[in-house]
């Protein structure tokens, strides 16, 4: 019986579901095992103008996943959706269609000021406030992303010697619902951003037991007073360059398939 107070807290560990990402395997191409998830648009768009990636296929459905891959890496591409049921579920689709070593690159509001428009988060926990998460990993209120893609990530970033801090993401689904109370409740937990998707993405990959990292780069700032926007999503230098950066990271998870591979 896993009936609850609250549906929400109904969590069913069973791996069968009534419908399954992978009923869309016959209709589609298989998907190379690396893929990169890329909230900026306009990266992507100077990505196919530059003939850095080409179109791969189309996901069709009342929301259309366009899919590239990059043609000098055997890495697949995909436009992240803002929102955790969709960015989540059409993760889940990629899995199912052979994904298995996910990096995703993106920006997040701030919670702490010093954090600069453009400095990198490895996320490395996330708050569950959304719905998504709750349906493929059983209730918490923290959820901590894959110790070992995490380790990847910083011995990356830090051999290129570029500046990160490691933290705890607020994931959200409802952005105009950030009130003060509650940012300074998450504030008080440990969060250093908040987005909408992380908890989900992170509770996919561990159902789906597949590898799953995330970088965000500070954006808007919700720690002051007033809200500022501060320009954040006008940013193309820095979301092209991280985009770039997480295609490299991405392809050295290739240690965690020779681990794999080895056992």
């Amino acid at each position: 019986m896993i009936k609850k107070e609250f549906p929400i807290l109904e969590f069913d560990p069973t791996q069968e579901a009534f419908i399954n990402p992978r009923m869309i395997s016959e209709k589609y191409p298989k998907l190379p095992s690396h893929l990169l998830v890329c909230f900026f648009k306009d990266a992507i768009d100077q990505l196919f103008e530059n003939e850095e990636i080409v179109h791969l296929t189309t996901l069709r459905g009342e929301n259309d996943l366009e899919i590239f891959k990059f043609v000098n890496h055997d890495v697949a591409l995909i436009p992240g959706k803002v929102g955790a049921p969709l960015c989540a579920g059409f993760m889940d689709e990629c899995i199912a269609l052979g994904s298995k070593y996910i990096m995703f690159c993106g920006g997040a509001g701030v919670l702490r000021s010093d954090l600069a428009v453009g400095h990198l988060v490895v996320v490395d926990s996330a708050i569950r406030d959304e719905g998504t998460s709750y349906h493929y990993v059983k209730p918490s209120r923290i959820i901590k992303s894959n110790a070992s893609v995490r380790k990847l990530i910083k011995t990356y970033l830090k051999h290129a010697q570029i500046d990160f801090i490691e933290g705890r993401t607020w994931t959200t689904d409802a952005f105009y619902r950030e009130t003060k109370k509650k940012i300074k409740m998450r504030q008080e937990e440990g969060a250093i951003m908040v987005d909408m998707e992380q908890s989900a993405m992170i509770a996919v990959a561990q159902f789906r037991k597949v590898h799953y990292g995330a970088i965000l780069y500070g954006g808007d700032d919700l720690s002051q007073e007033k809200w500022d926007s501060r320009n954040w999503s006008n940013r193309e230098d820095i979301r092209l360059g991280l985009t770039r950066l997480c295609l490299d990271i991405v392809l050295t998870f290739d240690a965690l398939k020779m681990k794999e591979d080895q056992q």
